[in-house]
């Protein structure tokens, strides 16, 4: 069942509201325990909001000649991401016209997709090309069964899909980020430099509200909180992303000045809705991309970028990187876990905002509001 925060009633269908959103942080409440434990919460979400986003897919380098493609998860849609034969980058559906298979595993480079249930190939572009045995079918042409395609669109080192034909582009929903984040020294020439996945026993809301406030640092994060100047920490929303500036203390160690002086922040937190994460640093960027596995399971795909990521001076300072990220991260799994795991106590209903440090999580909730229909 789902309750009106409003109305304080049992609501029984999803579609009459999850919540109602108030856009005055100083009056409004949390979400209700069950849209971070109910299924039917992540399904609508699912379909309202990973299907109708940009979604980080992979990387630019990953497709750049004819041929080479990698296939991802957008949402809960299998999709295949190619360069064609005519140069140009396509996304499209990872499943076979036929009776659903997987047109295309992993990554590599190939000069047309074949099915692994029984056969069927497809051009680069998604034509269907090949159908054997397939003889005496009526009422069935192969021109009208190519696979469906989704737009995409790239930024930098970074290849973004949506599944909606009828989206805005990318930049809409980047705003001015790019040039935000460019001011960085050779954003551009910046390349990946390690990966590492995580699983968290929370739903995904749980550990992006948890990314989008200060908050919590100097509690959860007693070595990041040594680094950071917390009196100074606040937040920035925009229409579709926030970004919390994060000024560095004197003292601060070399580990997240990038060996330079900085004036102004130190790091730069993007999150653009409702998954994406970017950590911009003096010389390194990291993505943190949030994949919901179940309404109580996720998964945290982390990617760092740097300058000459095959020196051996850079894989030192990668190793330092990815082994202090790790320190925040199983600080955050802890916390994240426990809050998921408390969300089903009946003595906990809904929470309130601080409107110092807790508007970023405040905005999120009204996008969510907004996609899928609550406000």
């Amino acid at each position: 069942m789902f309750y009106d925060i409003a109305r304080e009633t049992e609501i029984p269908e999803l579609t009459e509201g999850i919540y109602s959103f108030d856009e005055r942080l100083a009056y409004a409440e949390t979400p209700p325990a069950a849209f971070y434990t109910d299924a039917r919460v992540l399904e609508e979400e699912r379909r309202k909001v990973f299907g109708r986003t940009w979604q980080l897919a992979g990387r630019a380098e990953q497709v750049a000649q004819p041929g080479q493609y990698f296939t991802a998860n957008v949402g809960d849609e299998p999709v295949i991401v190619a360069r064609g034969a005519d140069g140009r980058v396509r996304a499209f559906s990872n499943v076979c016209r036929h009776r659903a298979g997987p047109v295309a595993e992993g990554c590599g480079q190939r000069k047309s997709f074949q099915c692994g249930y029984h056969g069927w190939t497809y051009a680069l572009d998604g034509r269907l090309a090949g159908t054997p045995e397939f003889e005496g079918v009526e009422c069935w042409s192969k021109e009208e069964h190519g696979l469906p395609q989704y737009r995409v669109e790239t930024w930098g080192a970074l290849v973004f899909v949506n599944l909606d034909a009828a989206c805005a582009p990318l930049g809409e929903a980047l705003e001015d980020i790019p040039a935000r984040a460019g001011e960085r020294k050779d954003w551009a020439g910046m390349r990946l430099a390690a990966r590492k996945e995580w699983s968290v026993d929370c739903n995904w809301k749980v550990y992006v509200d948890n990314y989008l406030e200060g908050y919590h640092i100097p509690v959860v994060h007693p070595g990041l909180n040594r680094e950071l100047d917390y009196a100074r920490y606040r937040t920035e929303t925009k229409r579709f992303y926030s970004i919390q500036h994060a000024p560095l203390r004197r003292t601060a160690t070399d580990l997240l000045r990038g060996g330079e002086k900085l004036d102004g922040d130190g790091a730069q937190y993007f999150w653009v809705f409702p998954n994406l994460m970017l950590n911009v640093y003096a010389g390194n960027y990291s993505t943190n991309l949030i994949v919901p596995l179940g309404p109580e399971r996720t998964l945290t795909v982390f990617e760092w970028y740097f300058r000459d990521p095959d020196s051996q001076a850079t894989q030192e300072a990668v190793r330092r990187t990815v082994e202090f990220s790790d320190e925040i991260q199983l600080e955050d799994i802890r916390i994240c876990e426990a809050v998921q795991r408390n969300l089903r106590s009946r003595s906990y209903a809904r929470g309130r905002y601080s409107v110092k440090r807790e508007n970023g999580v405040h905005h999120f909730h009204g996008l969510l509001a907004e996609f899928m229909g609550n406000v």
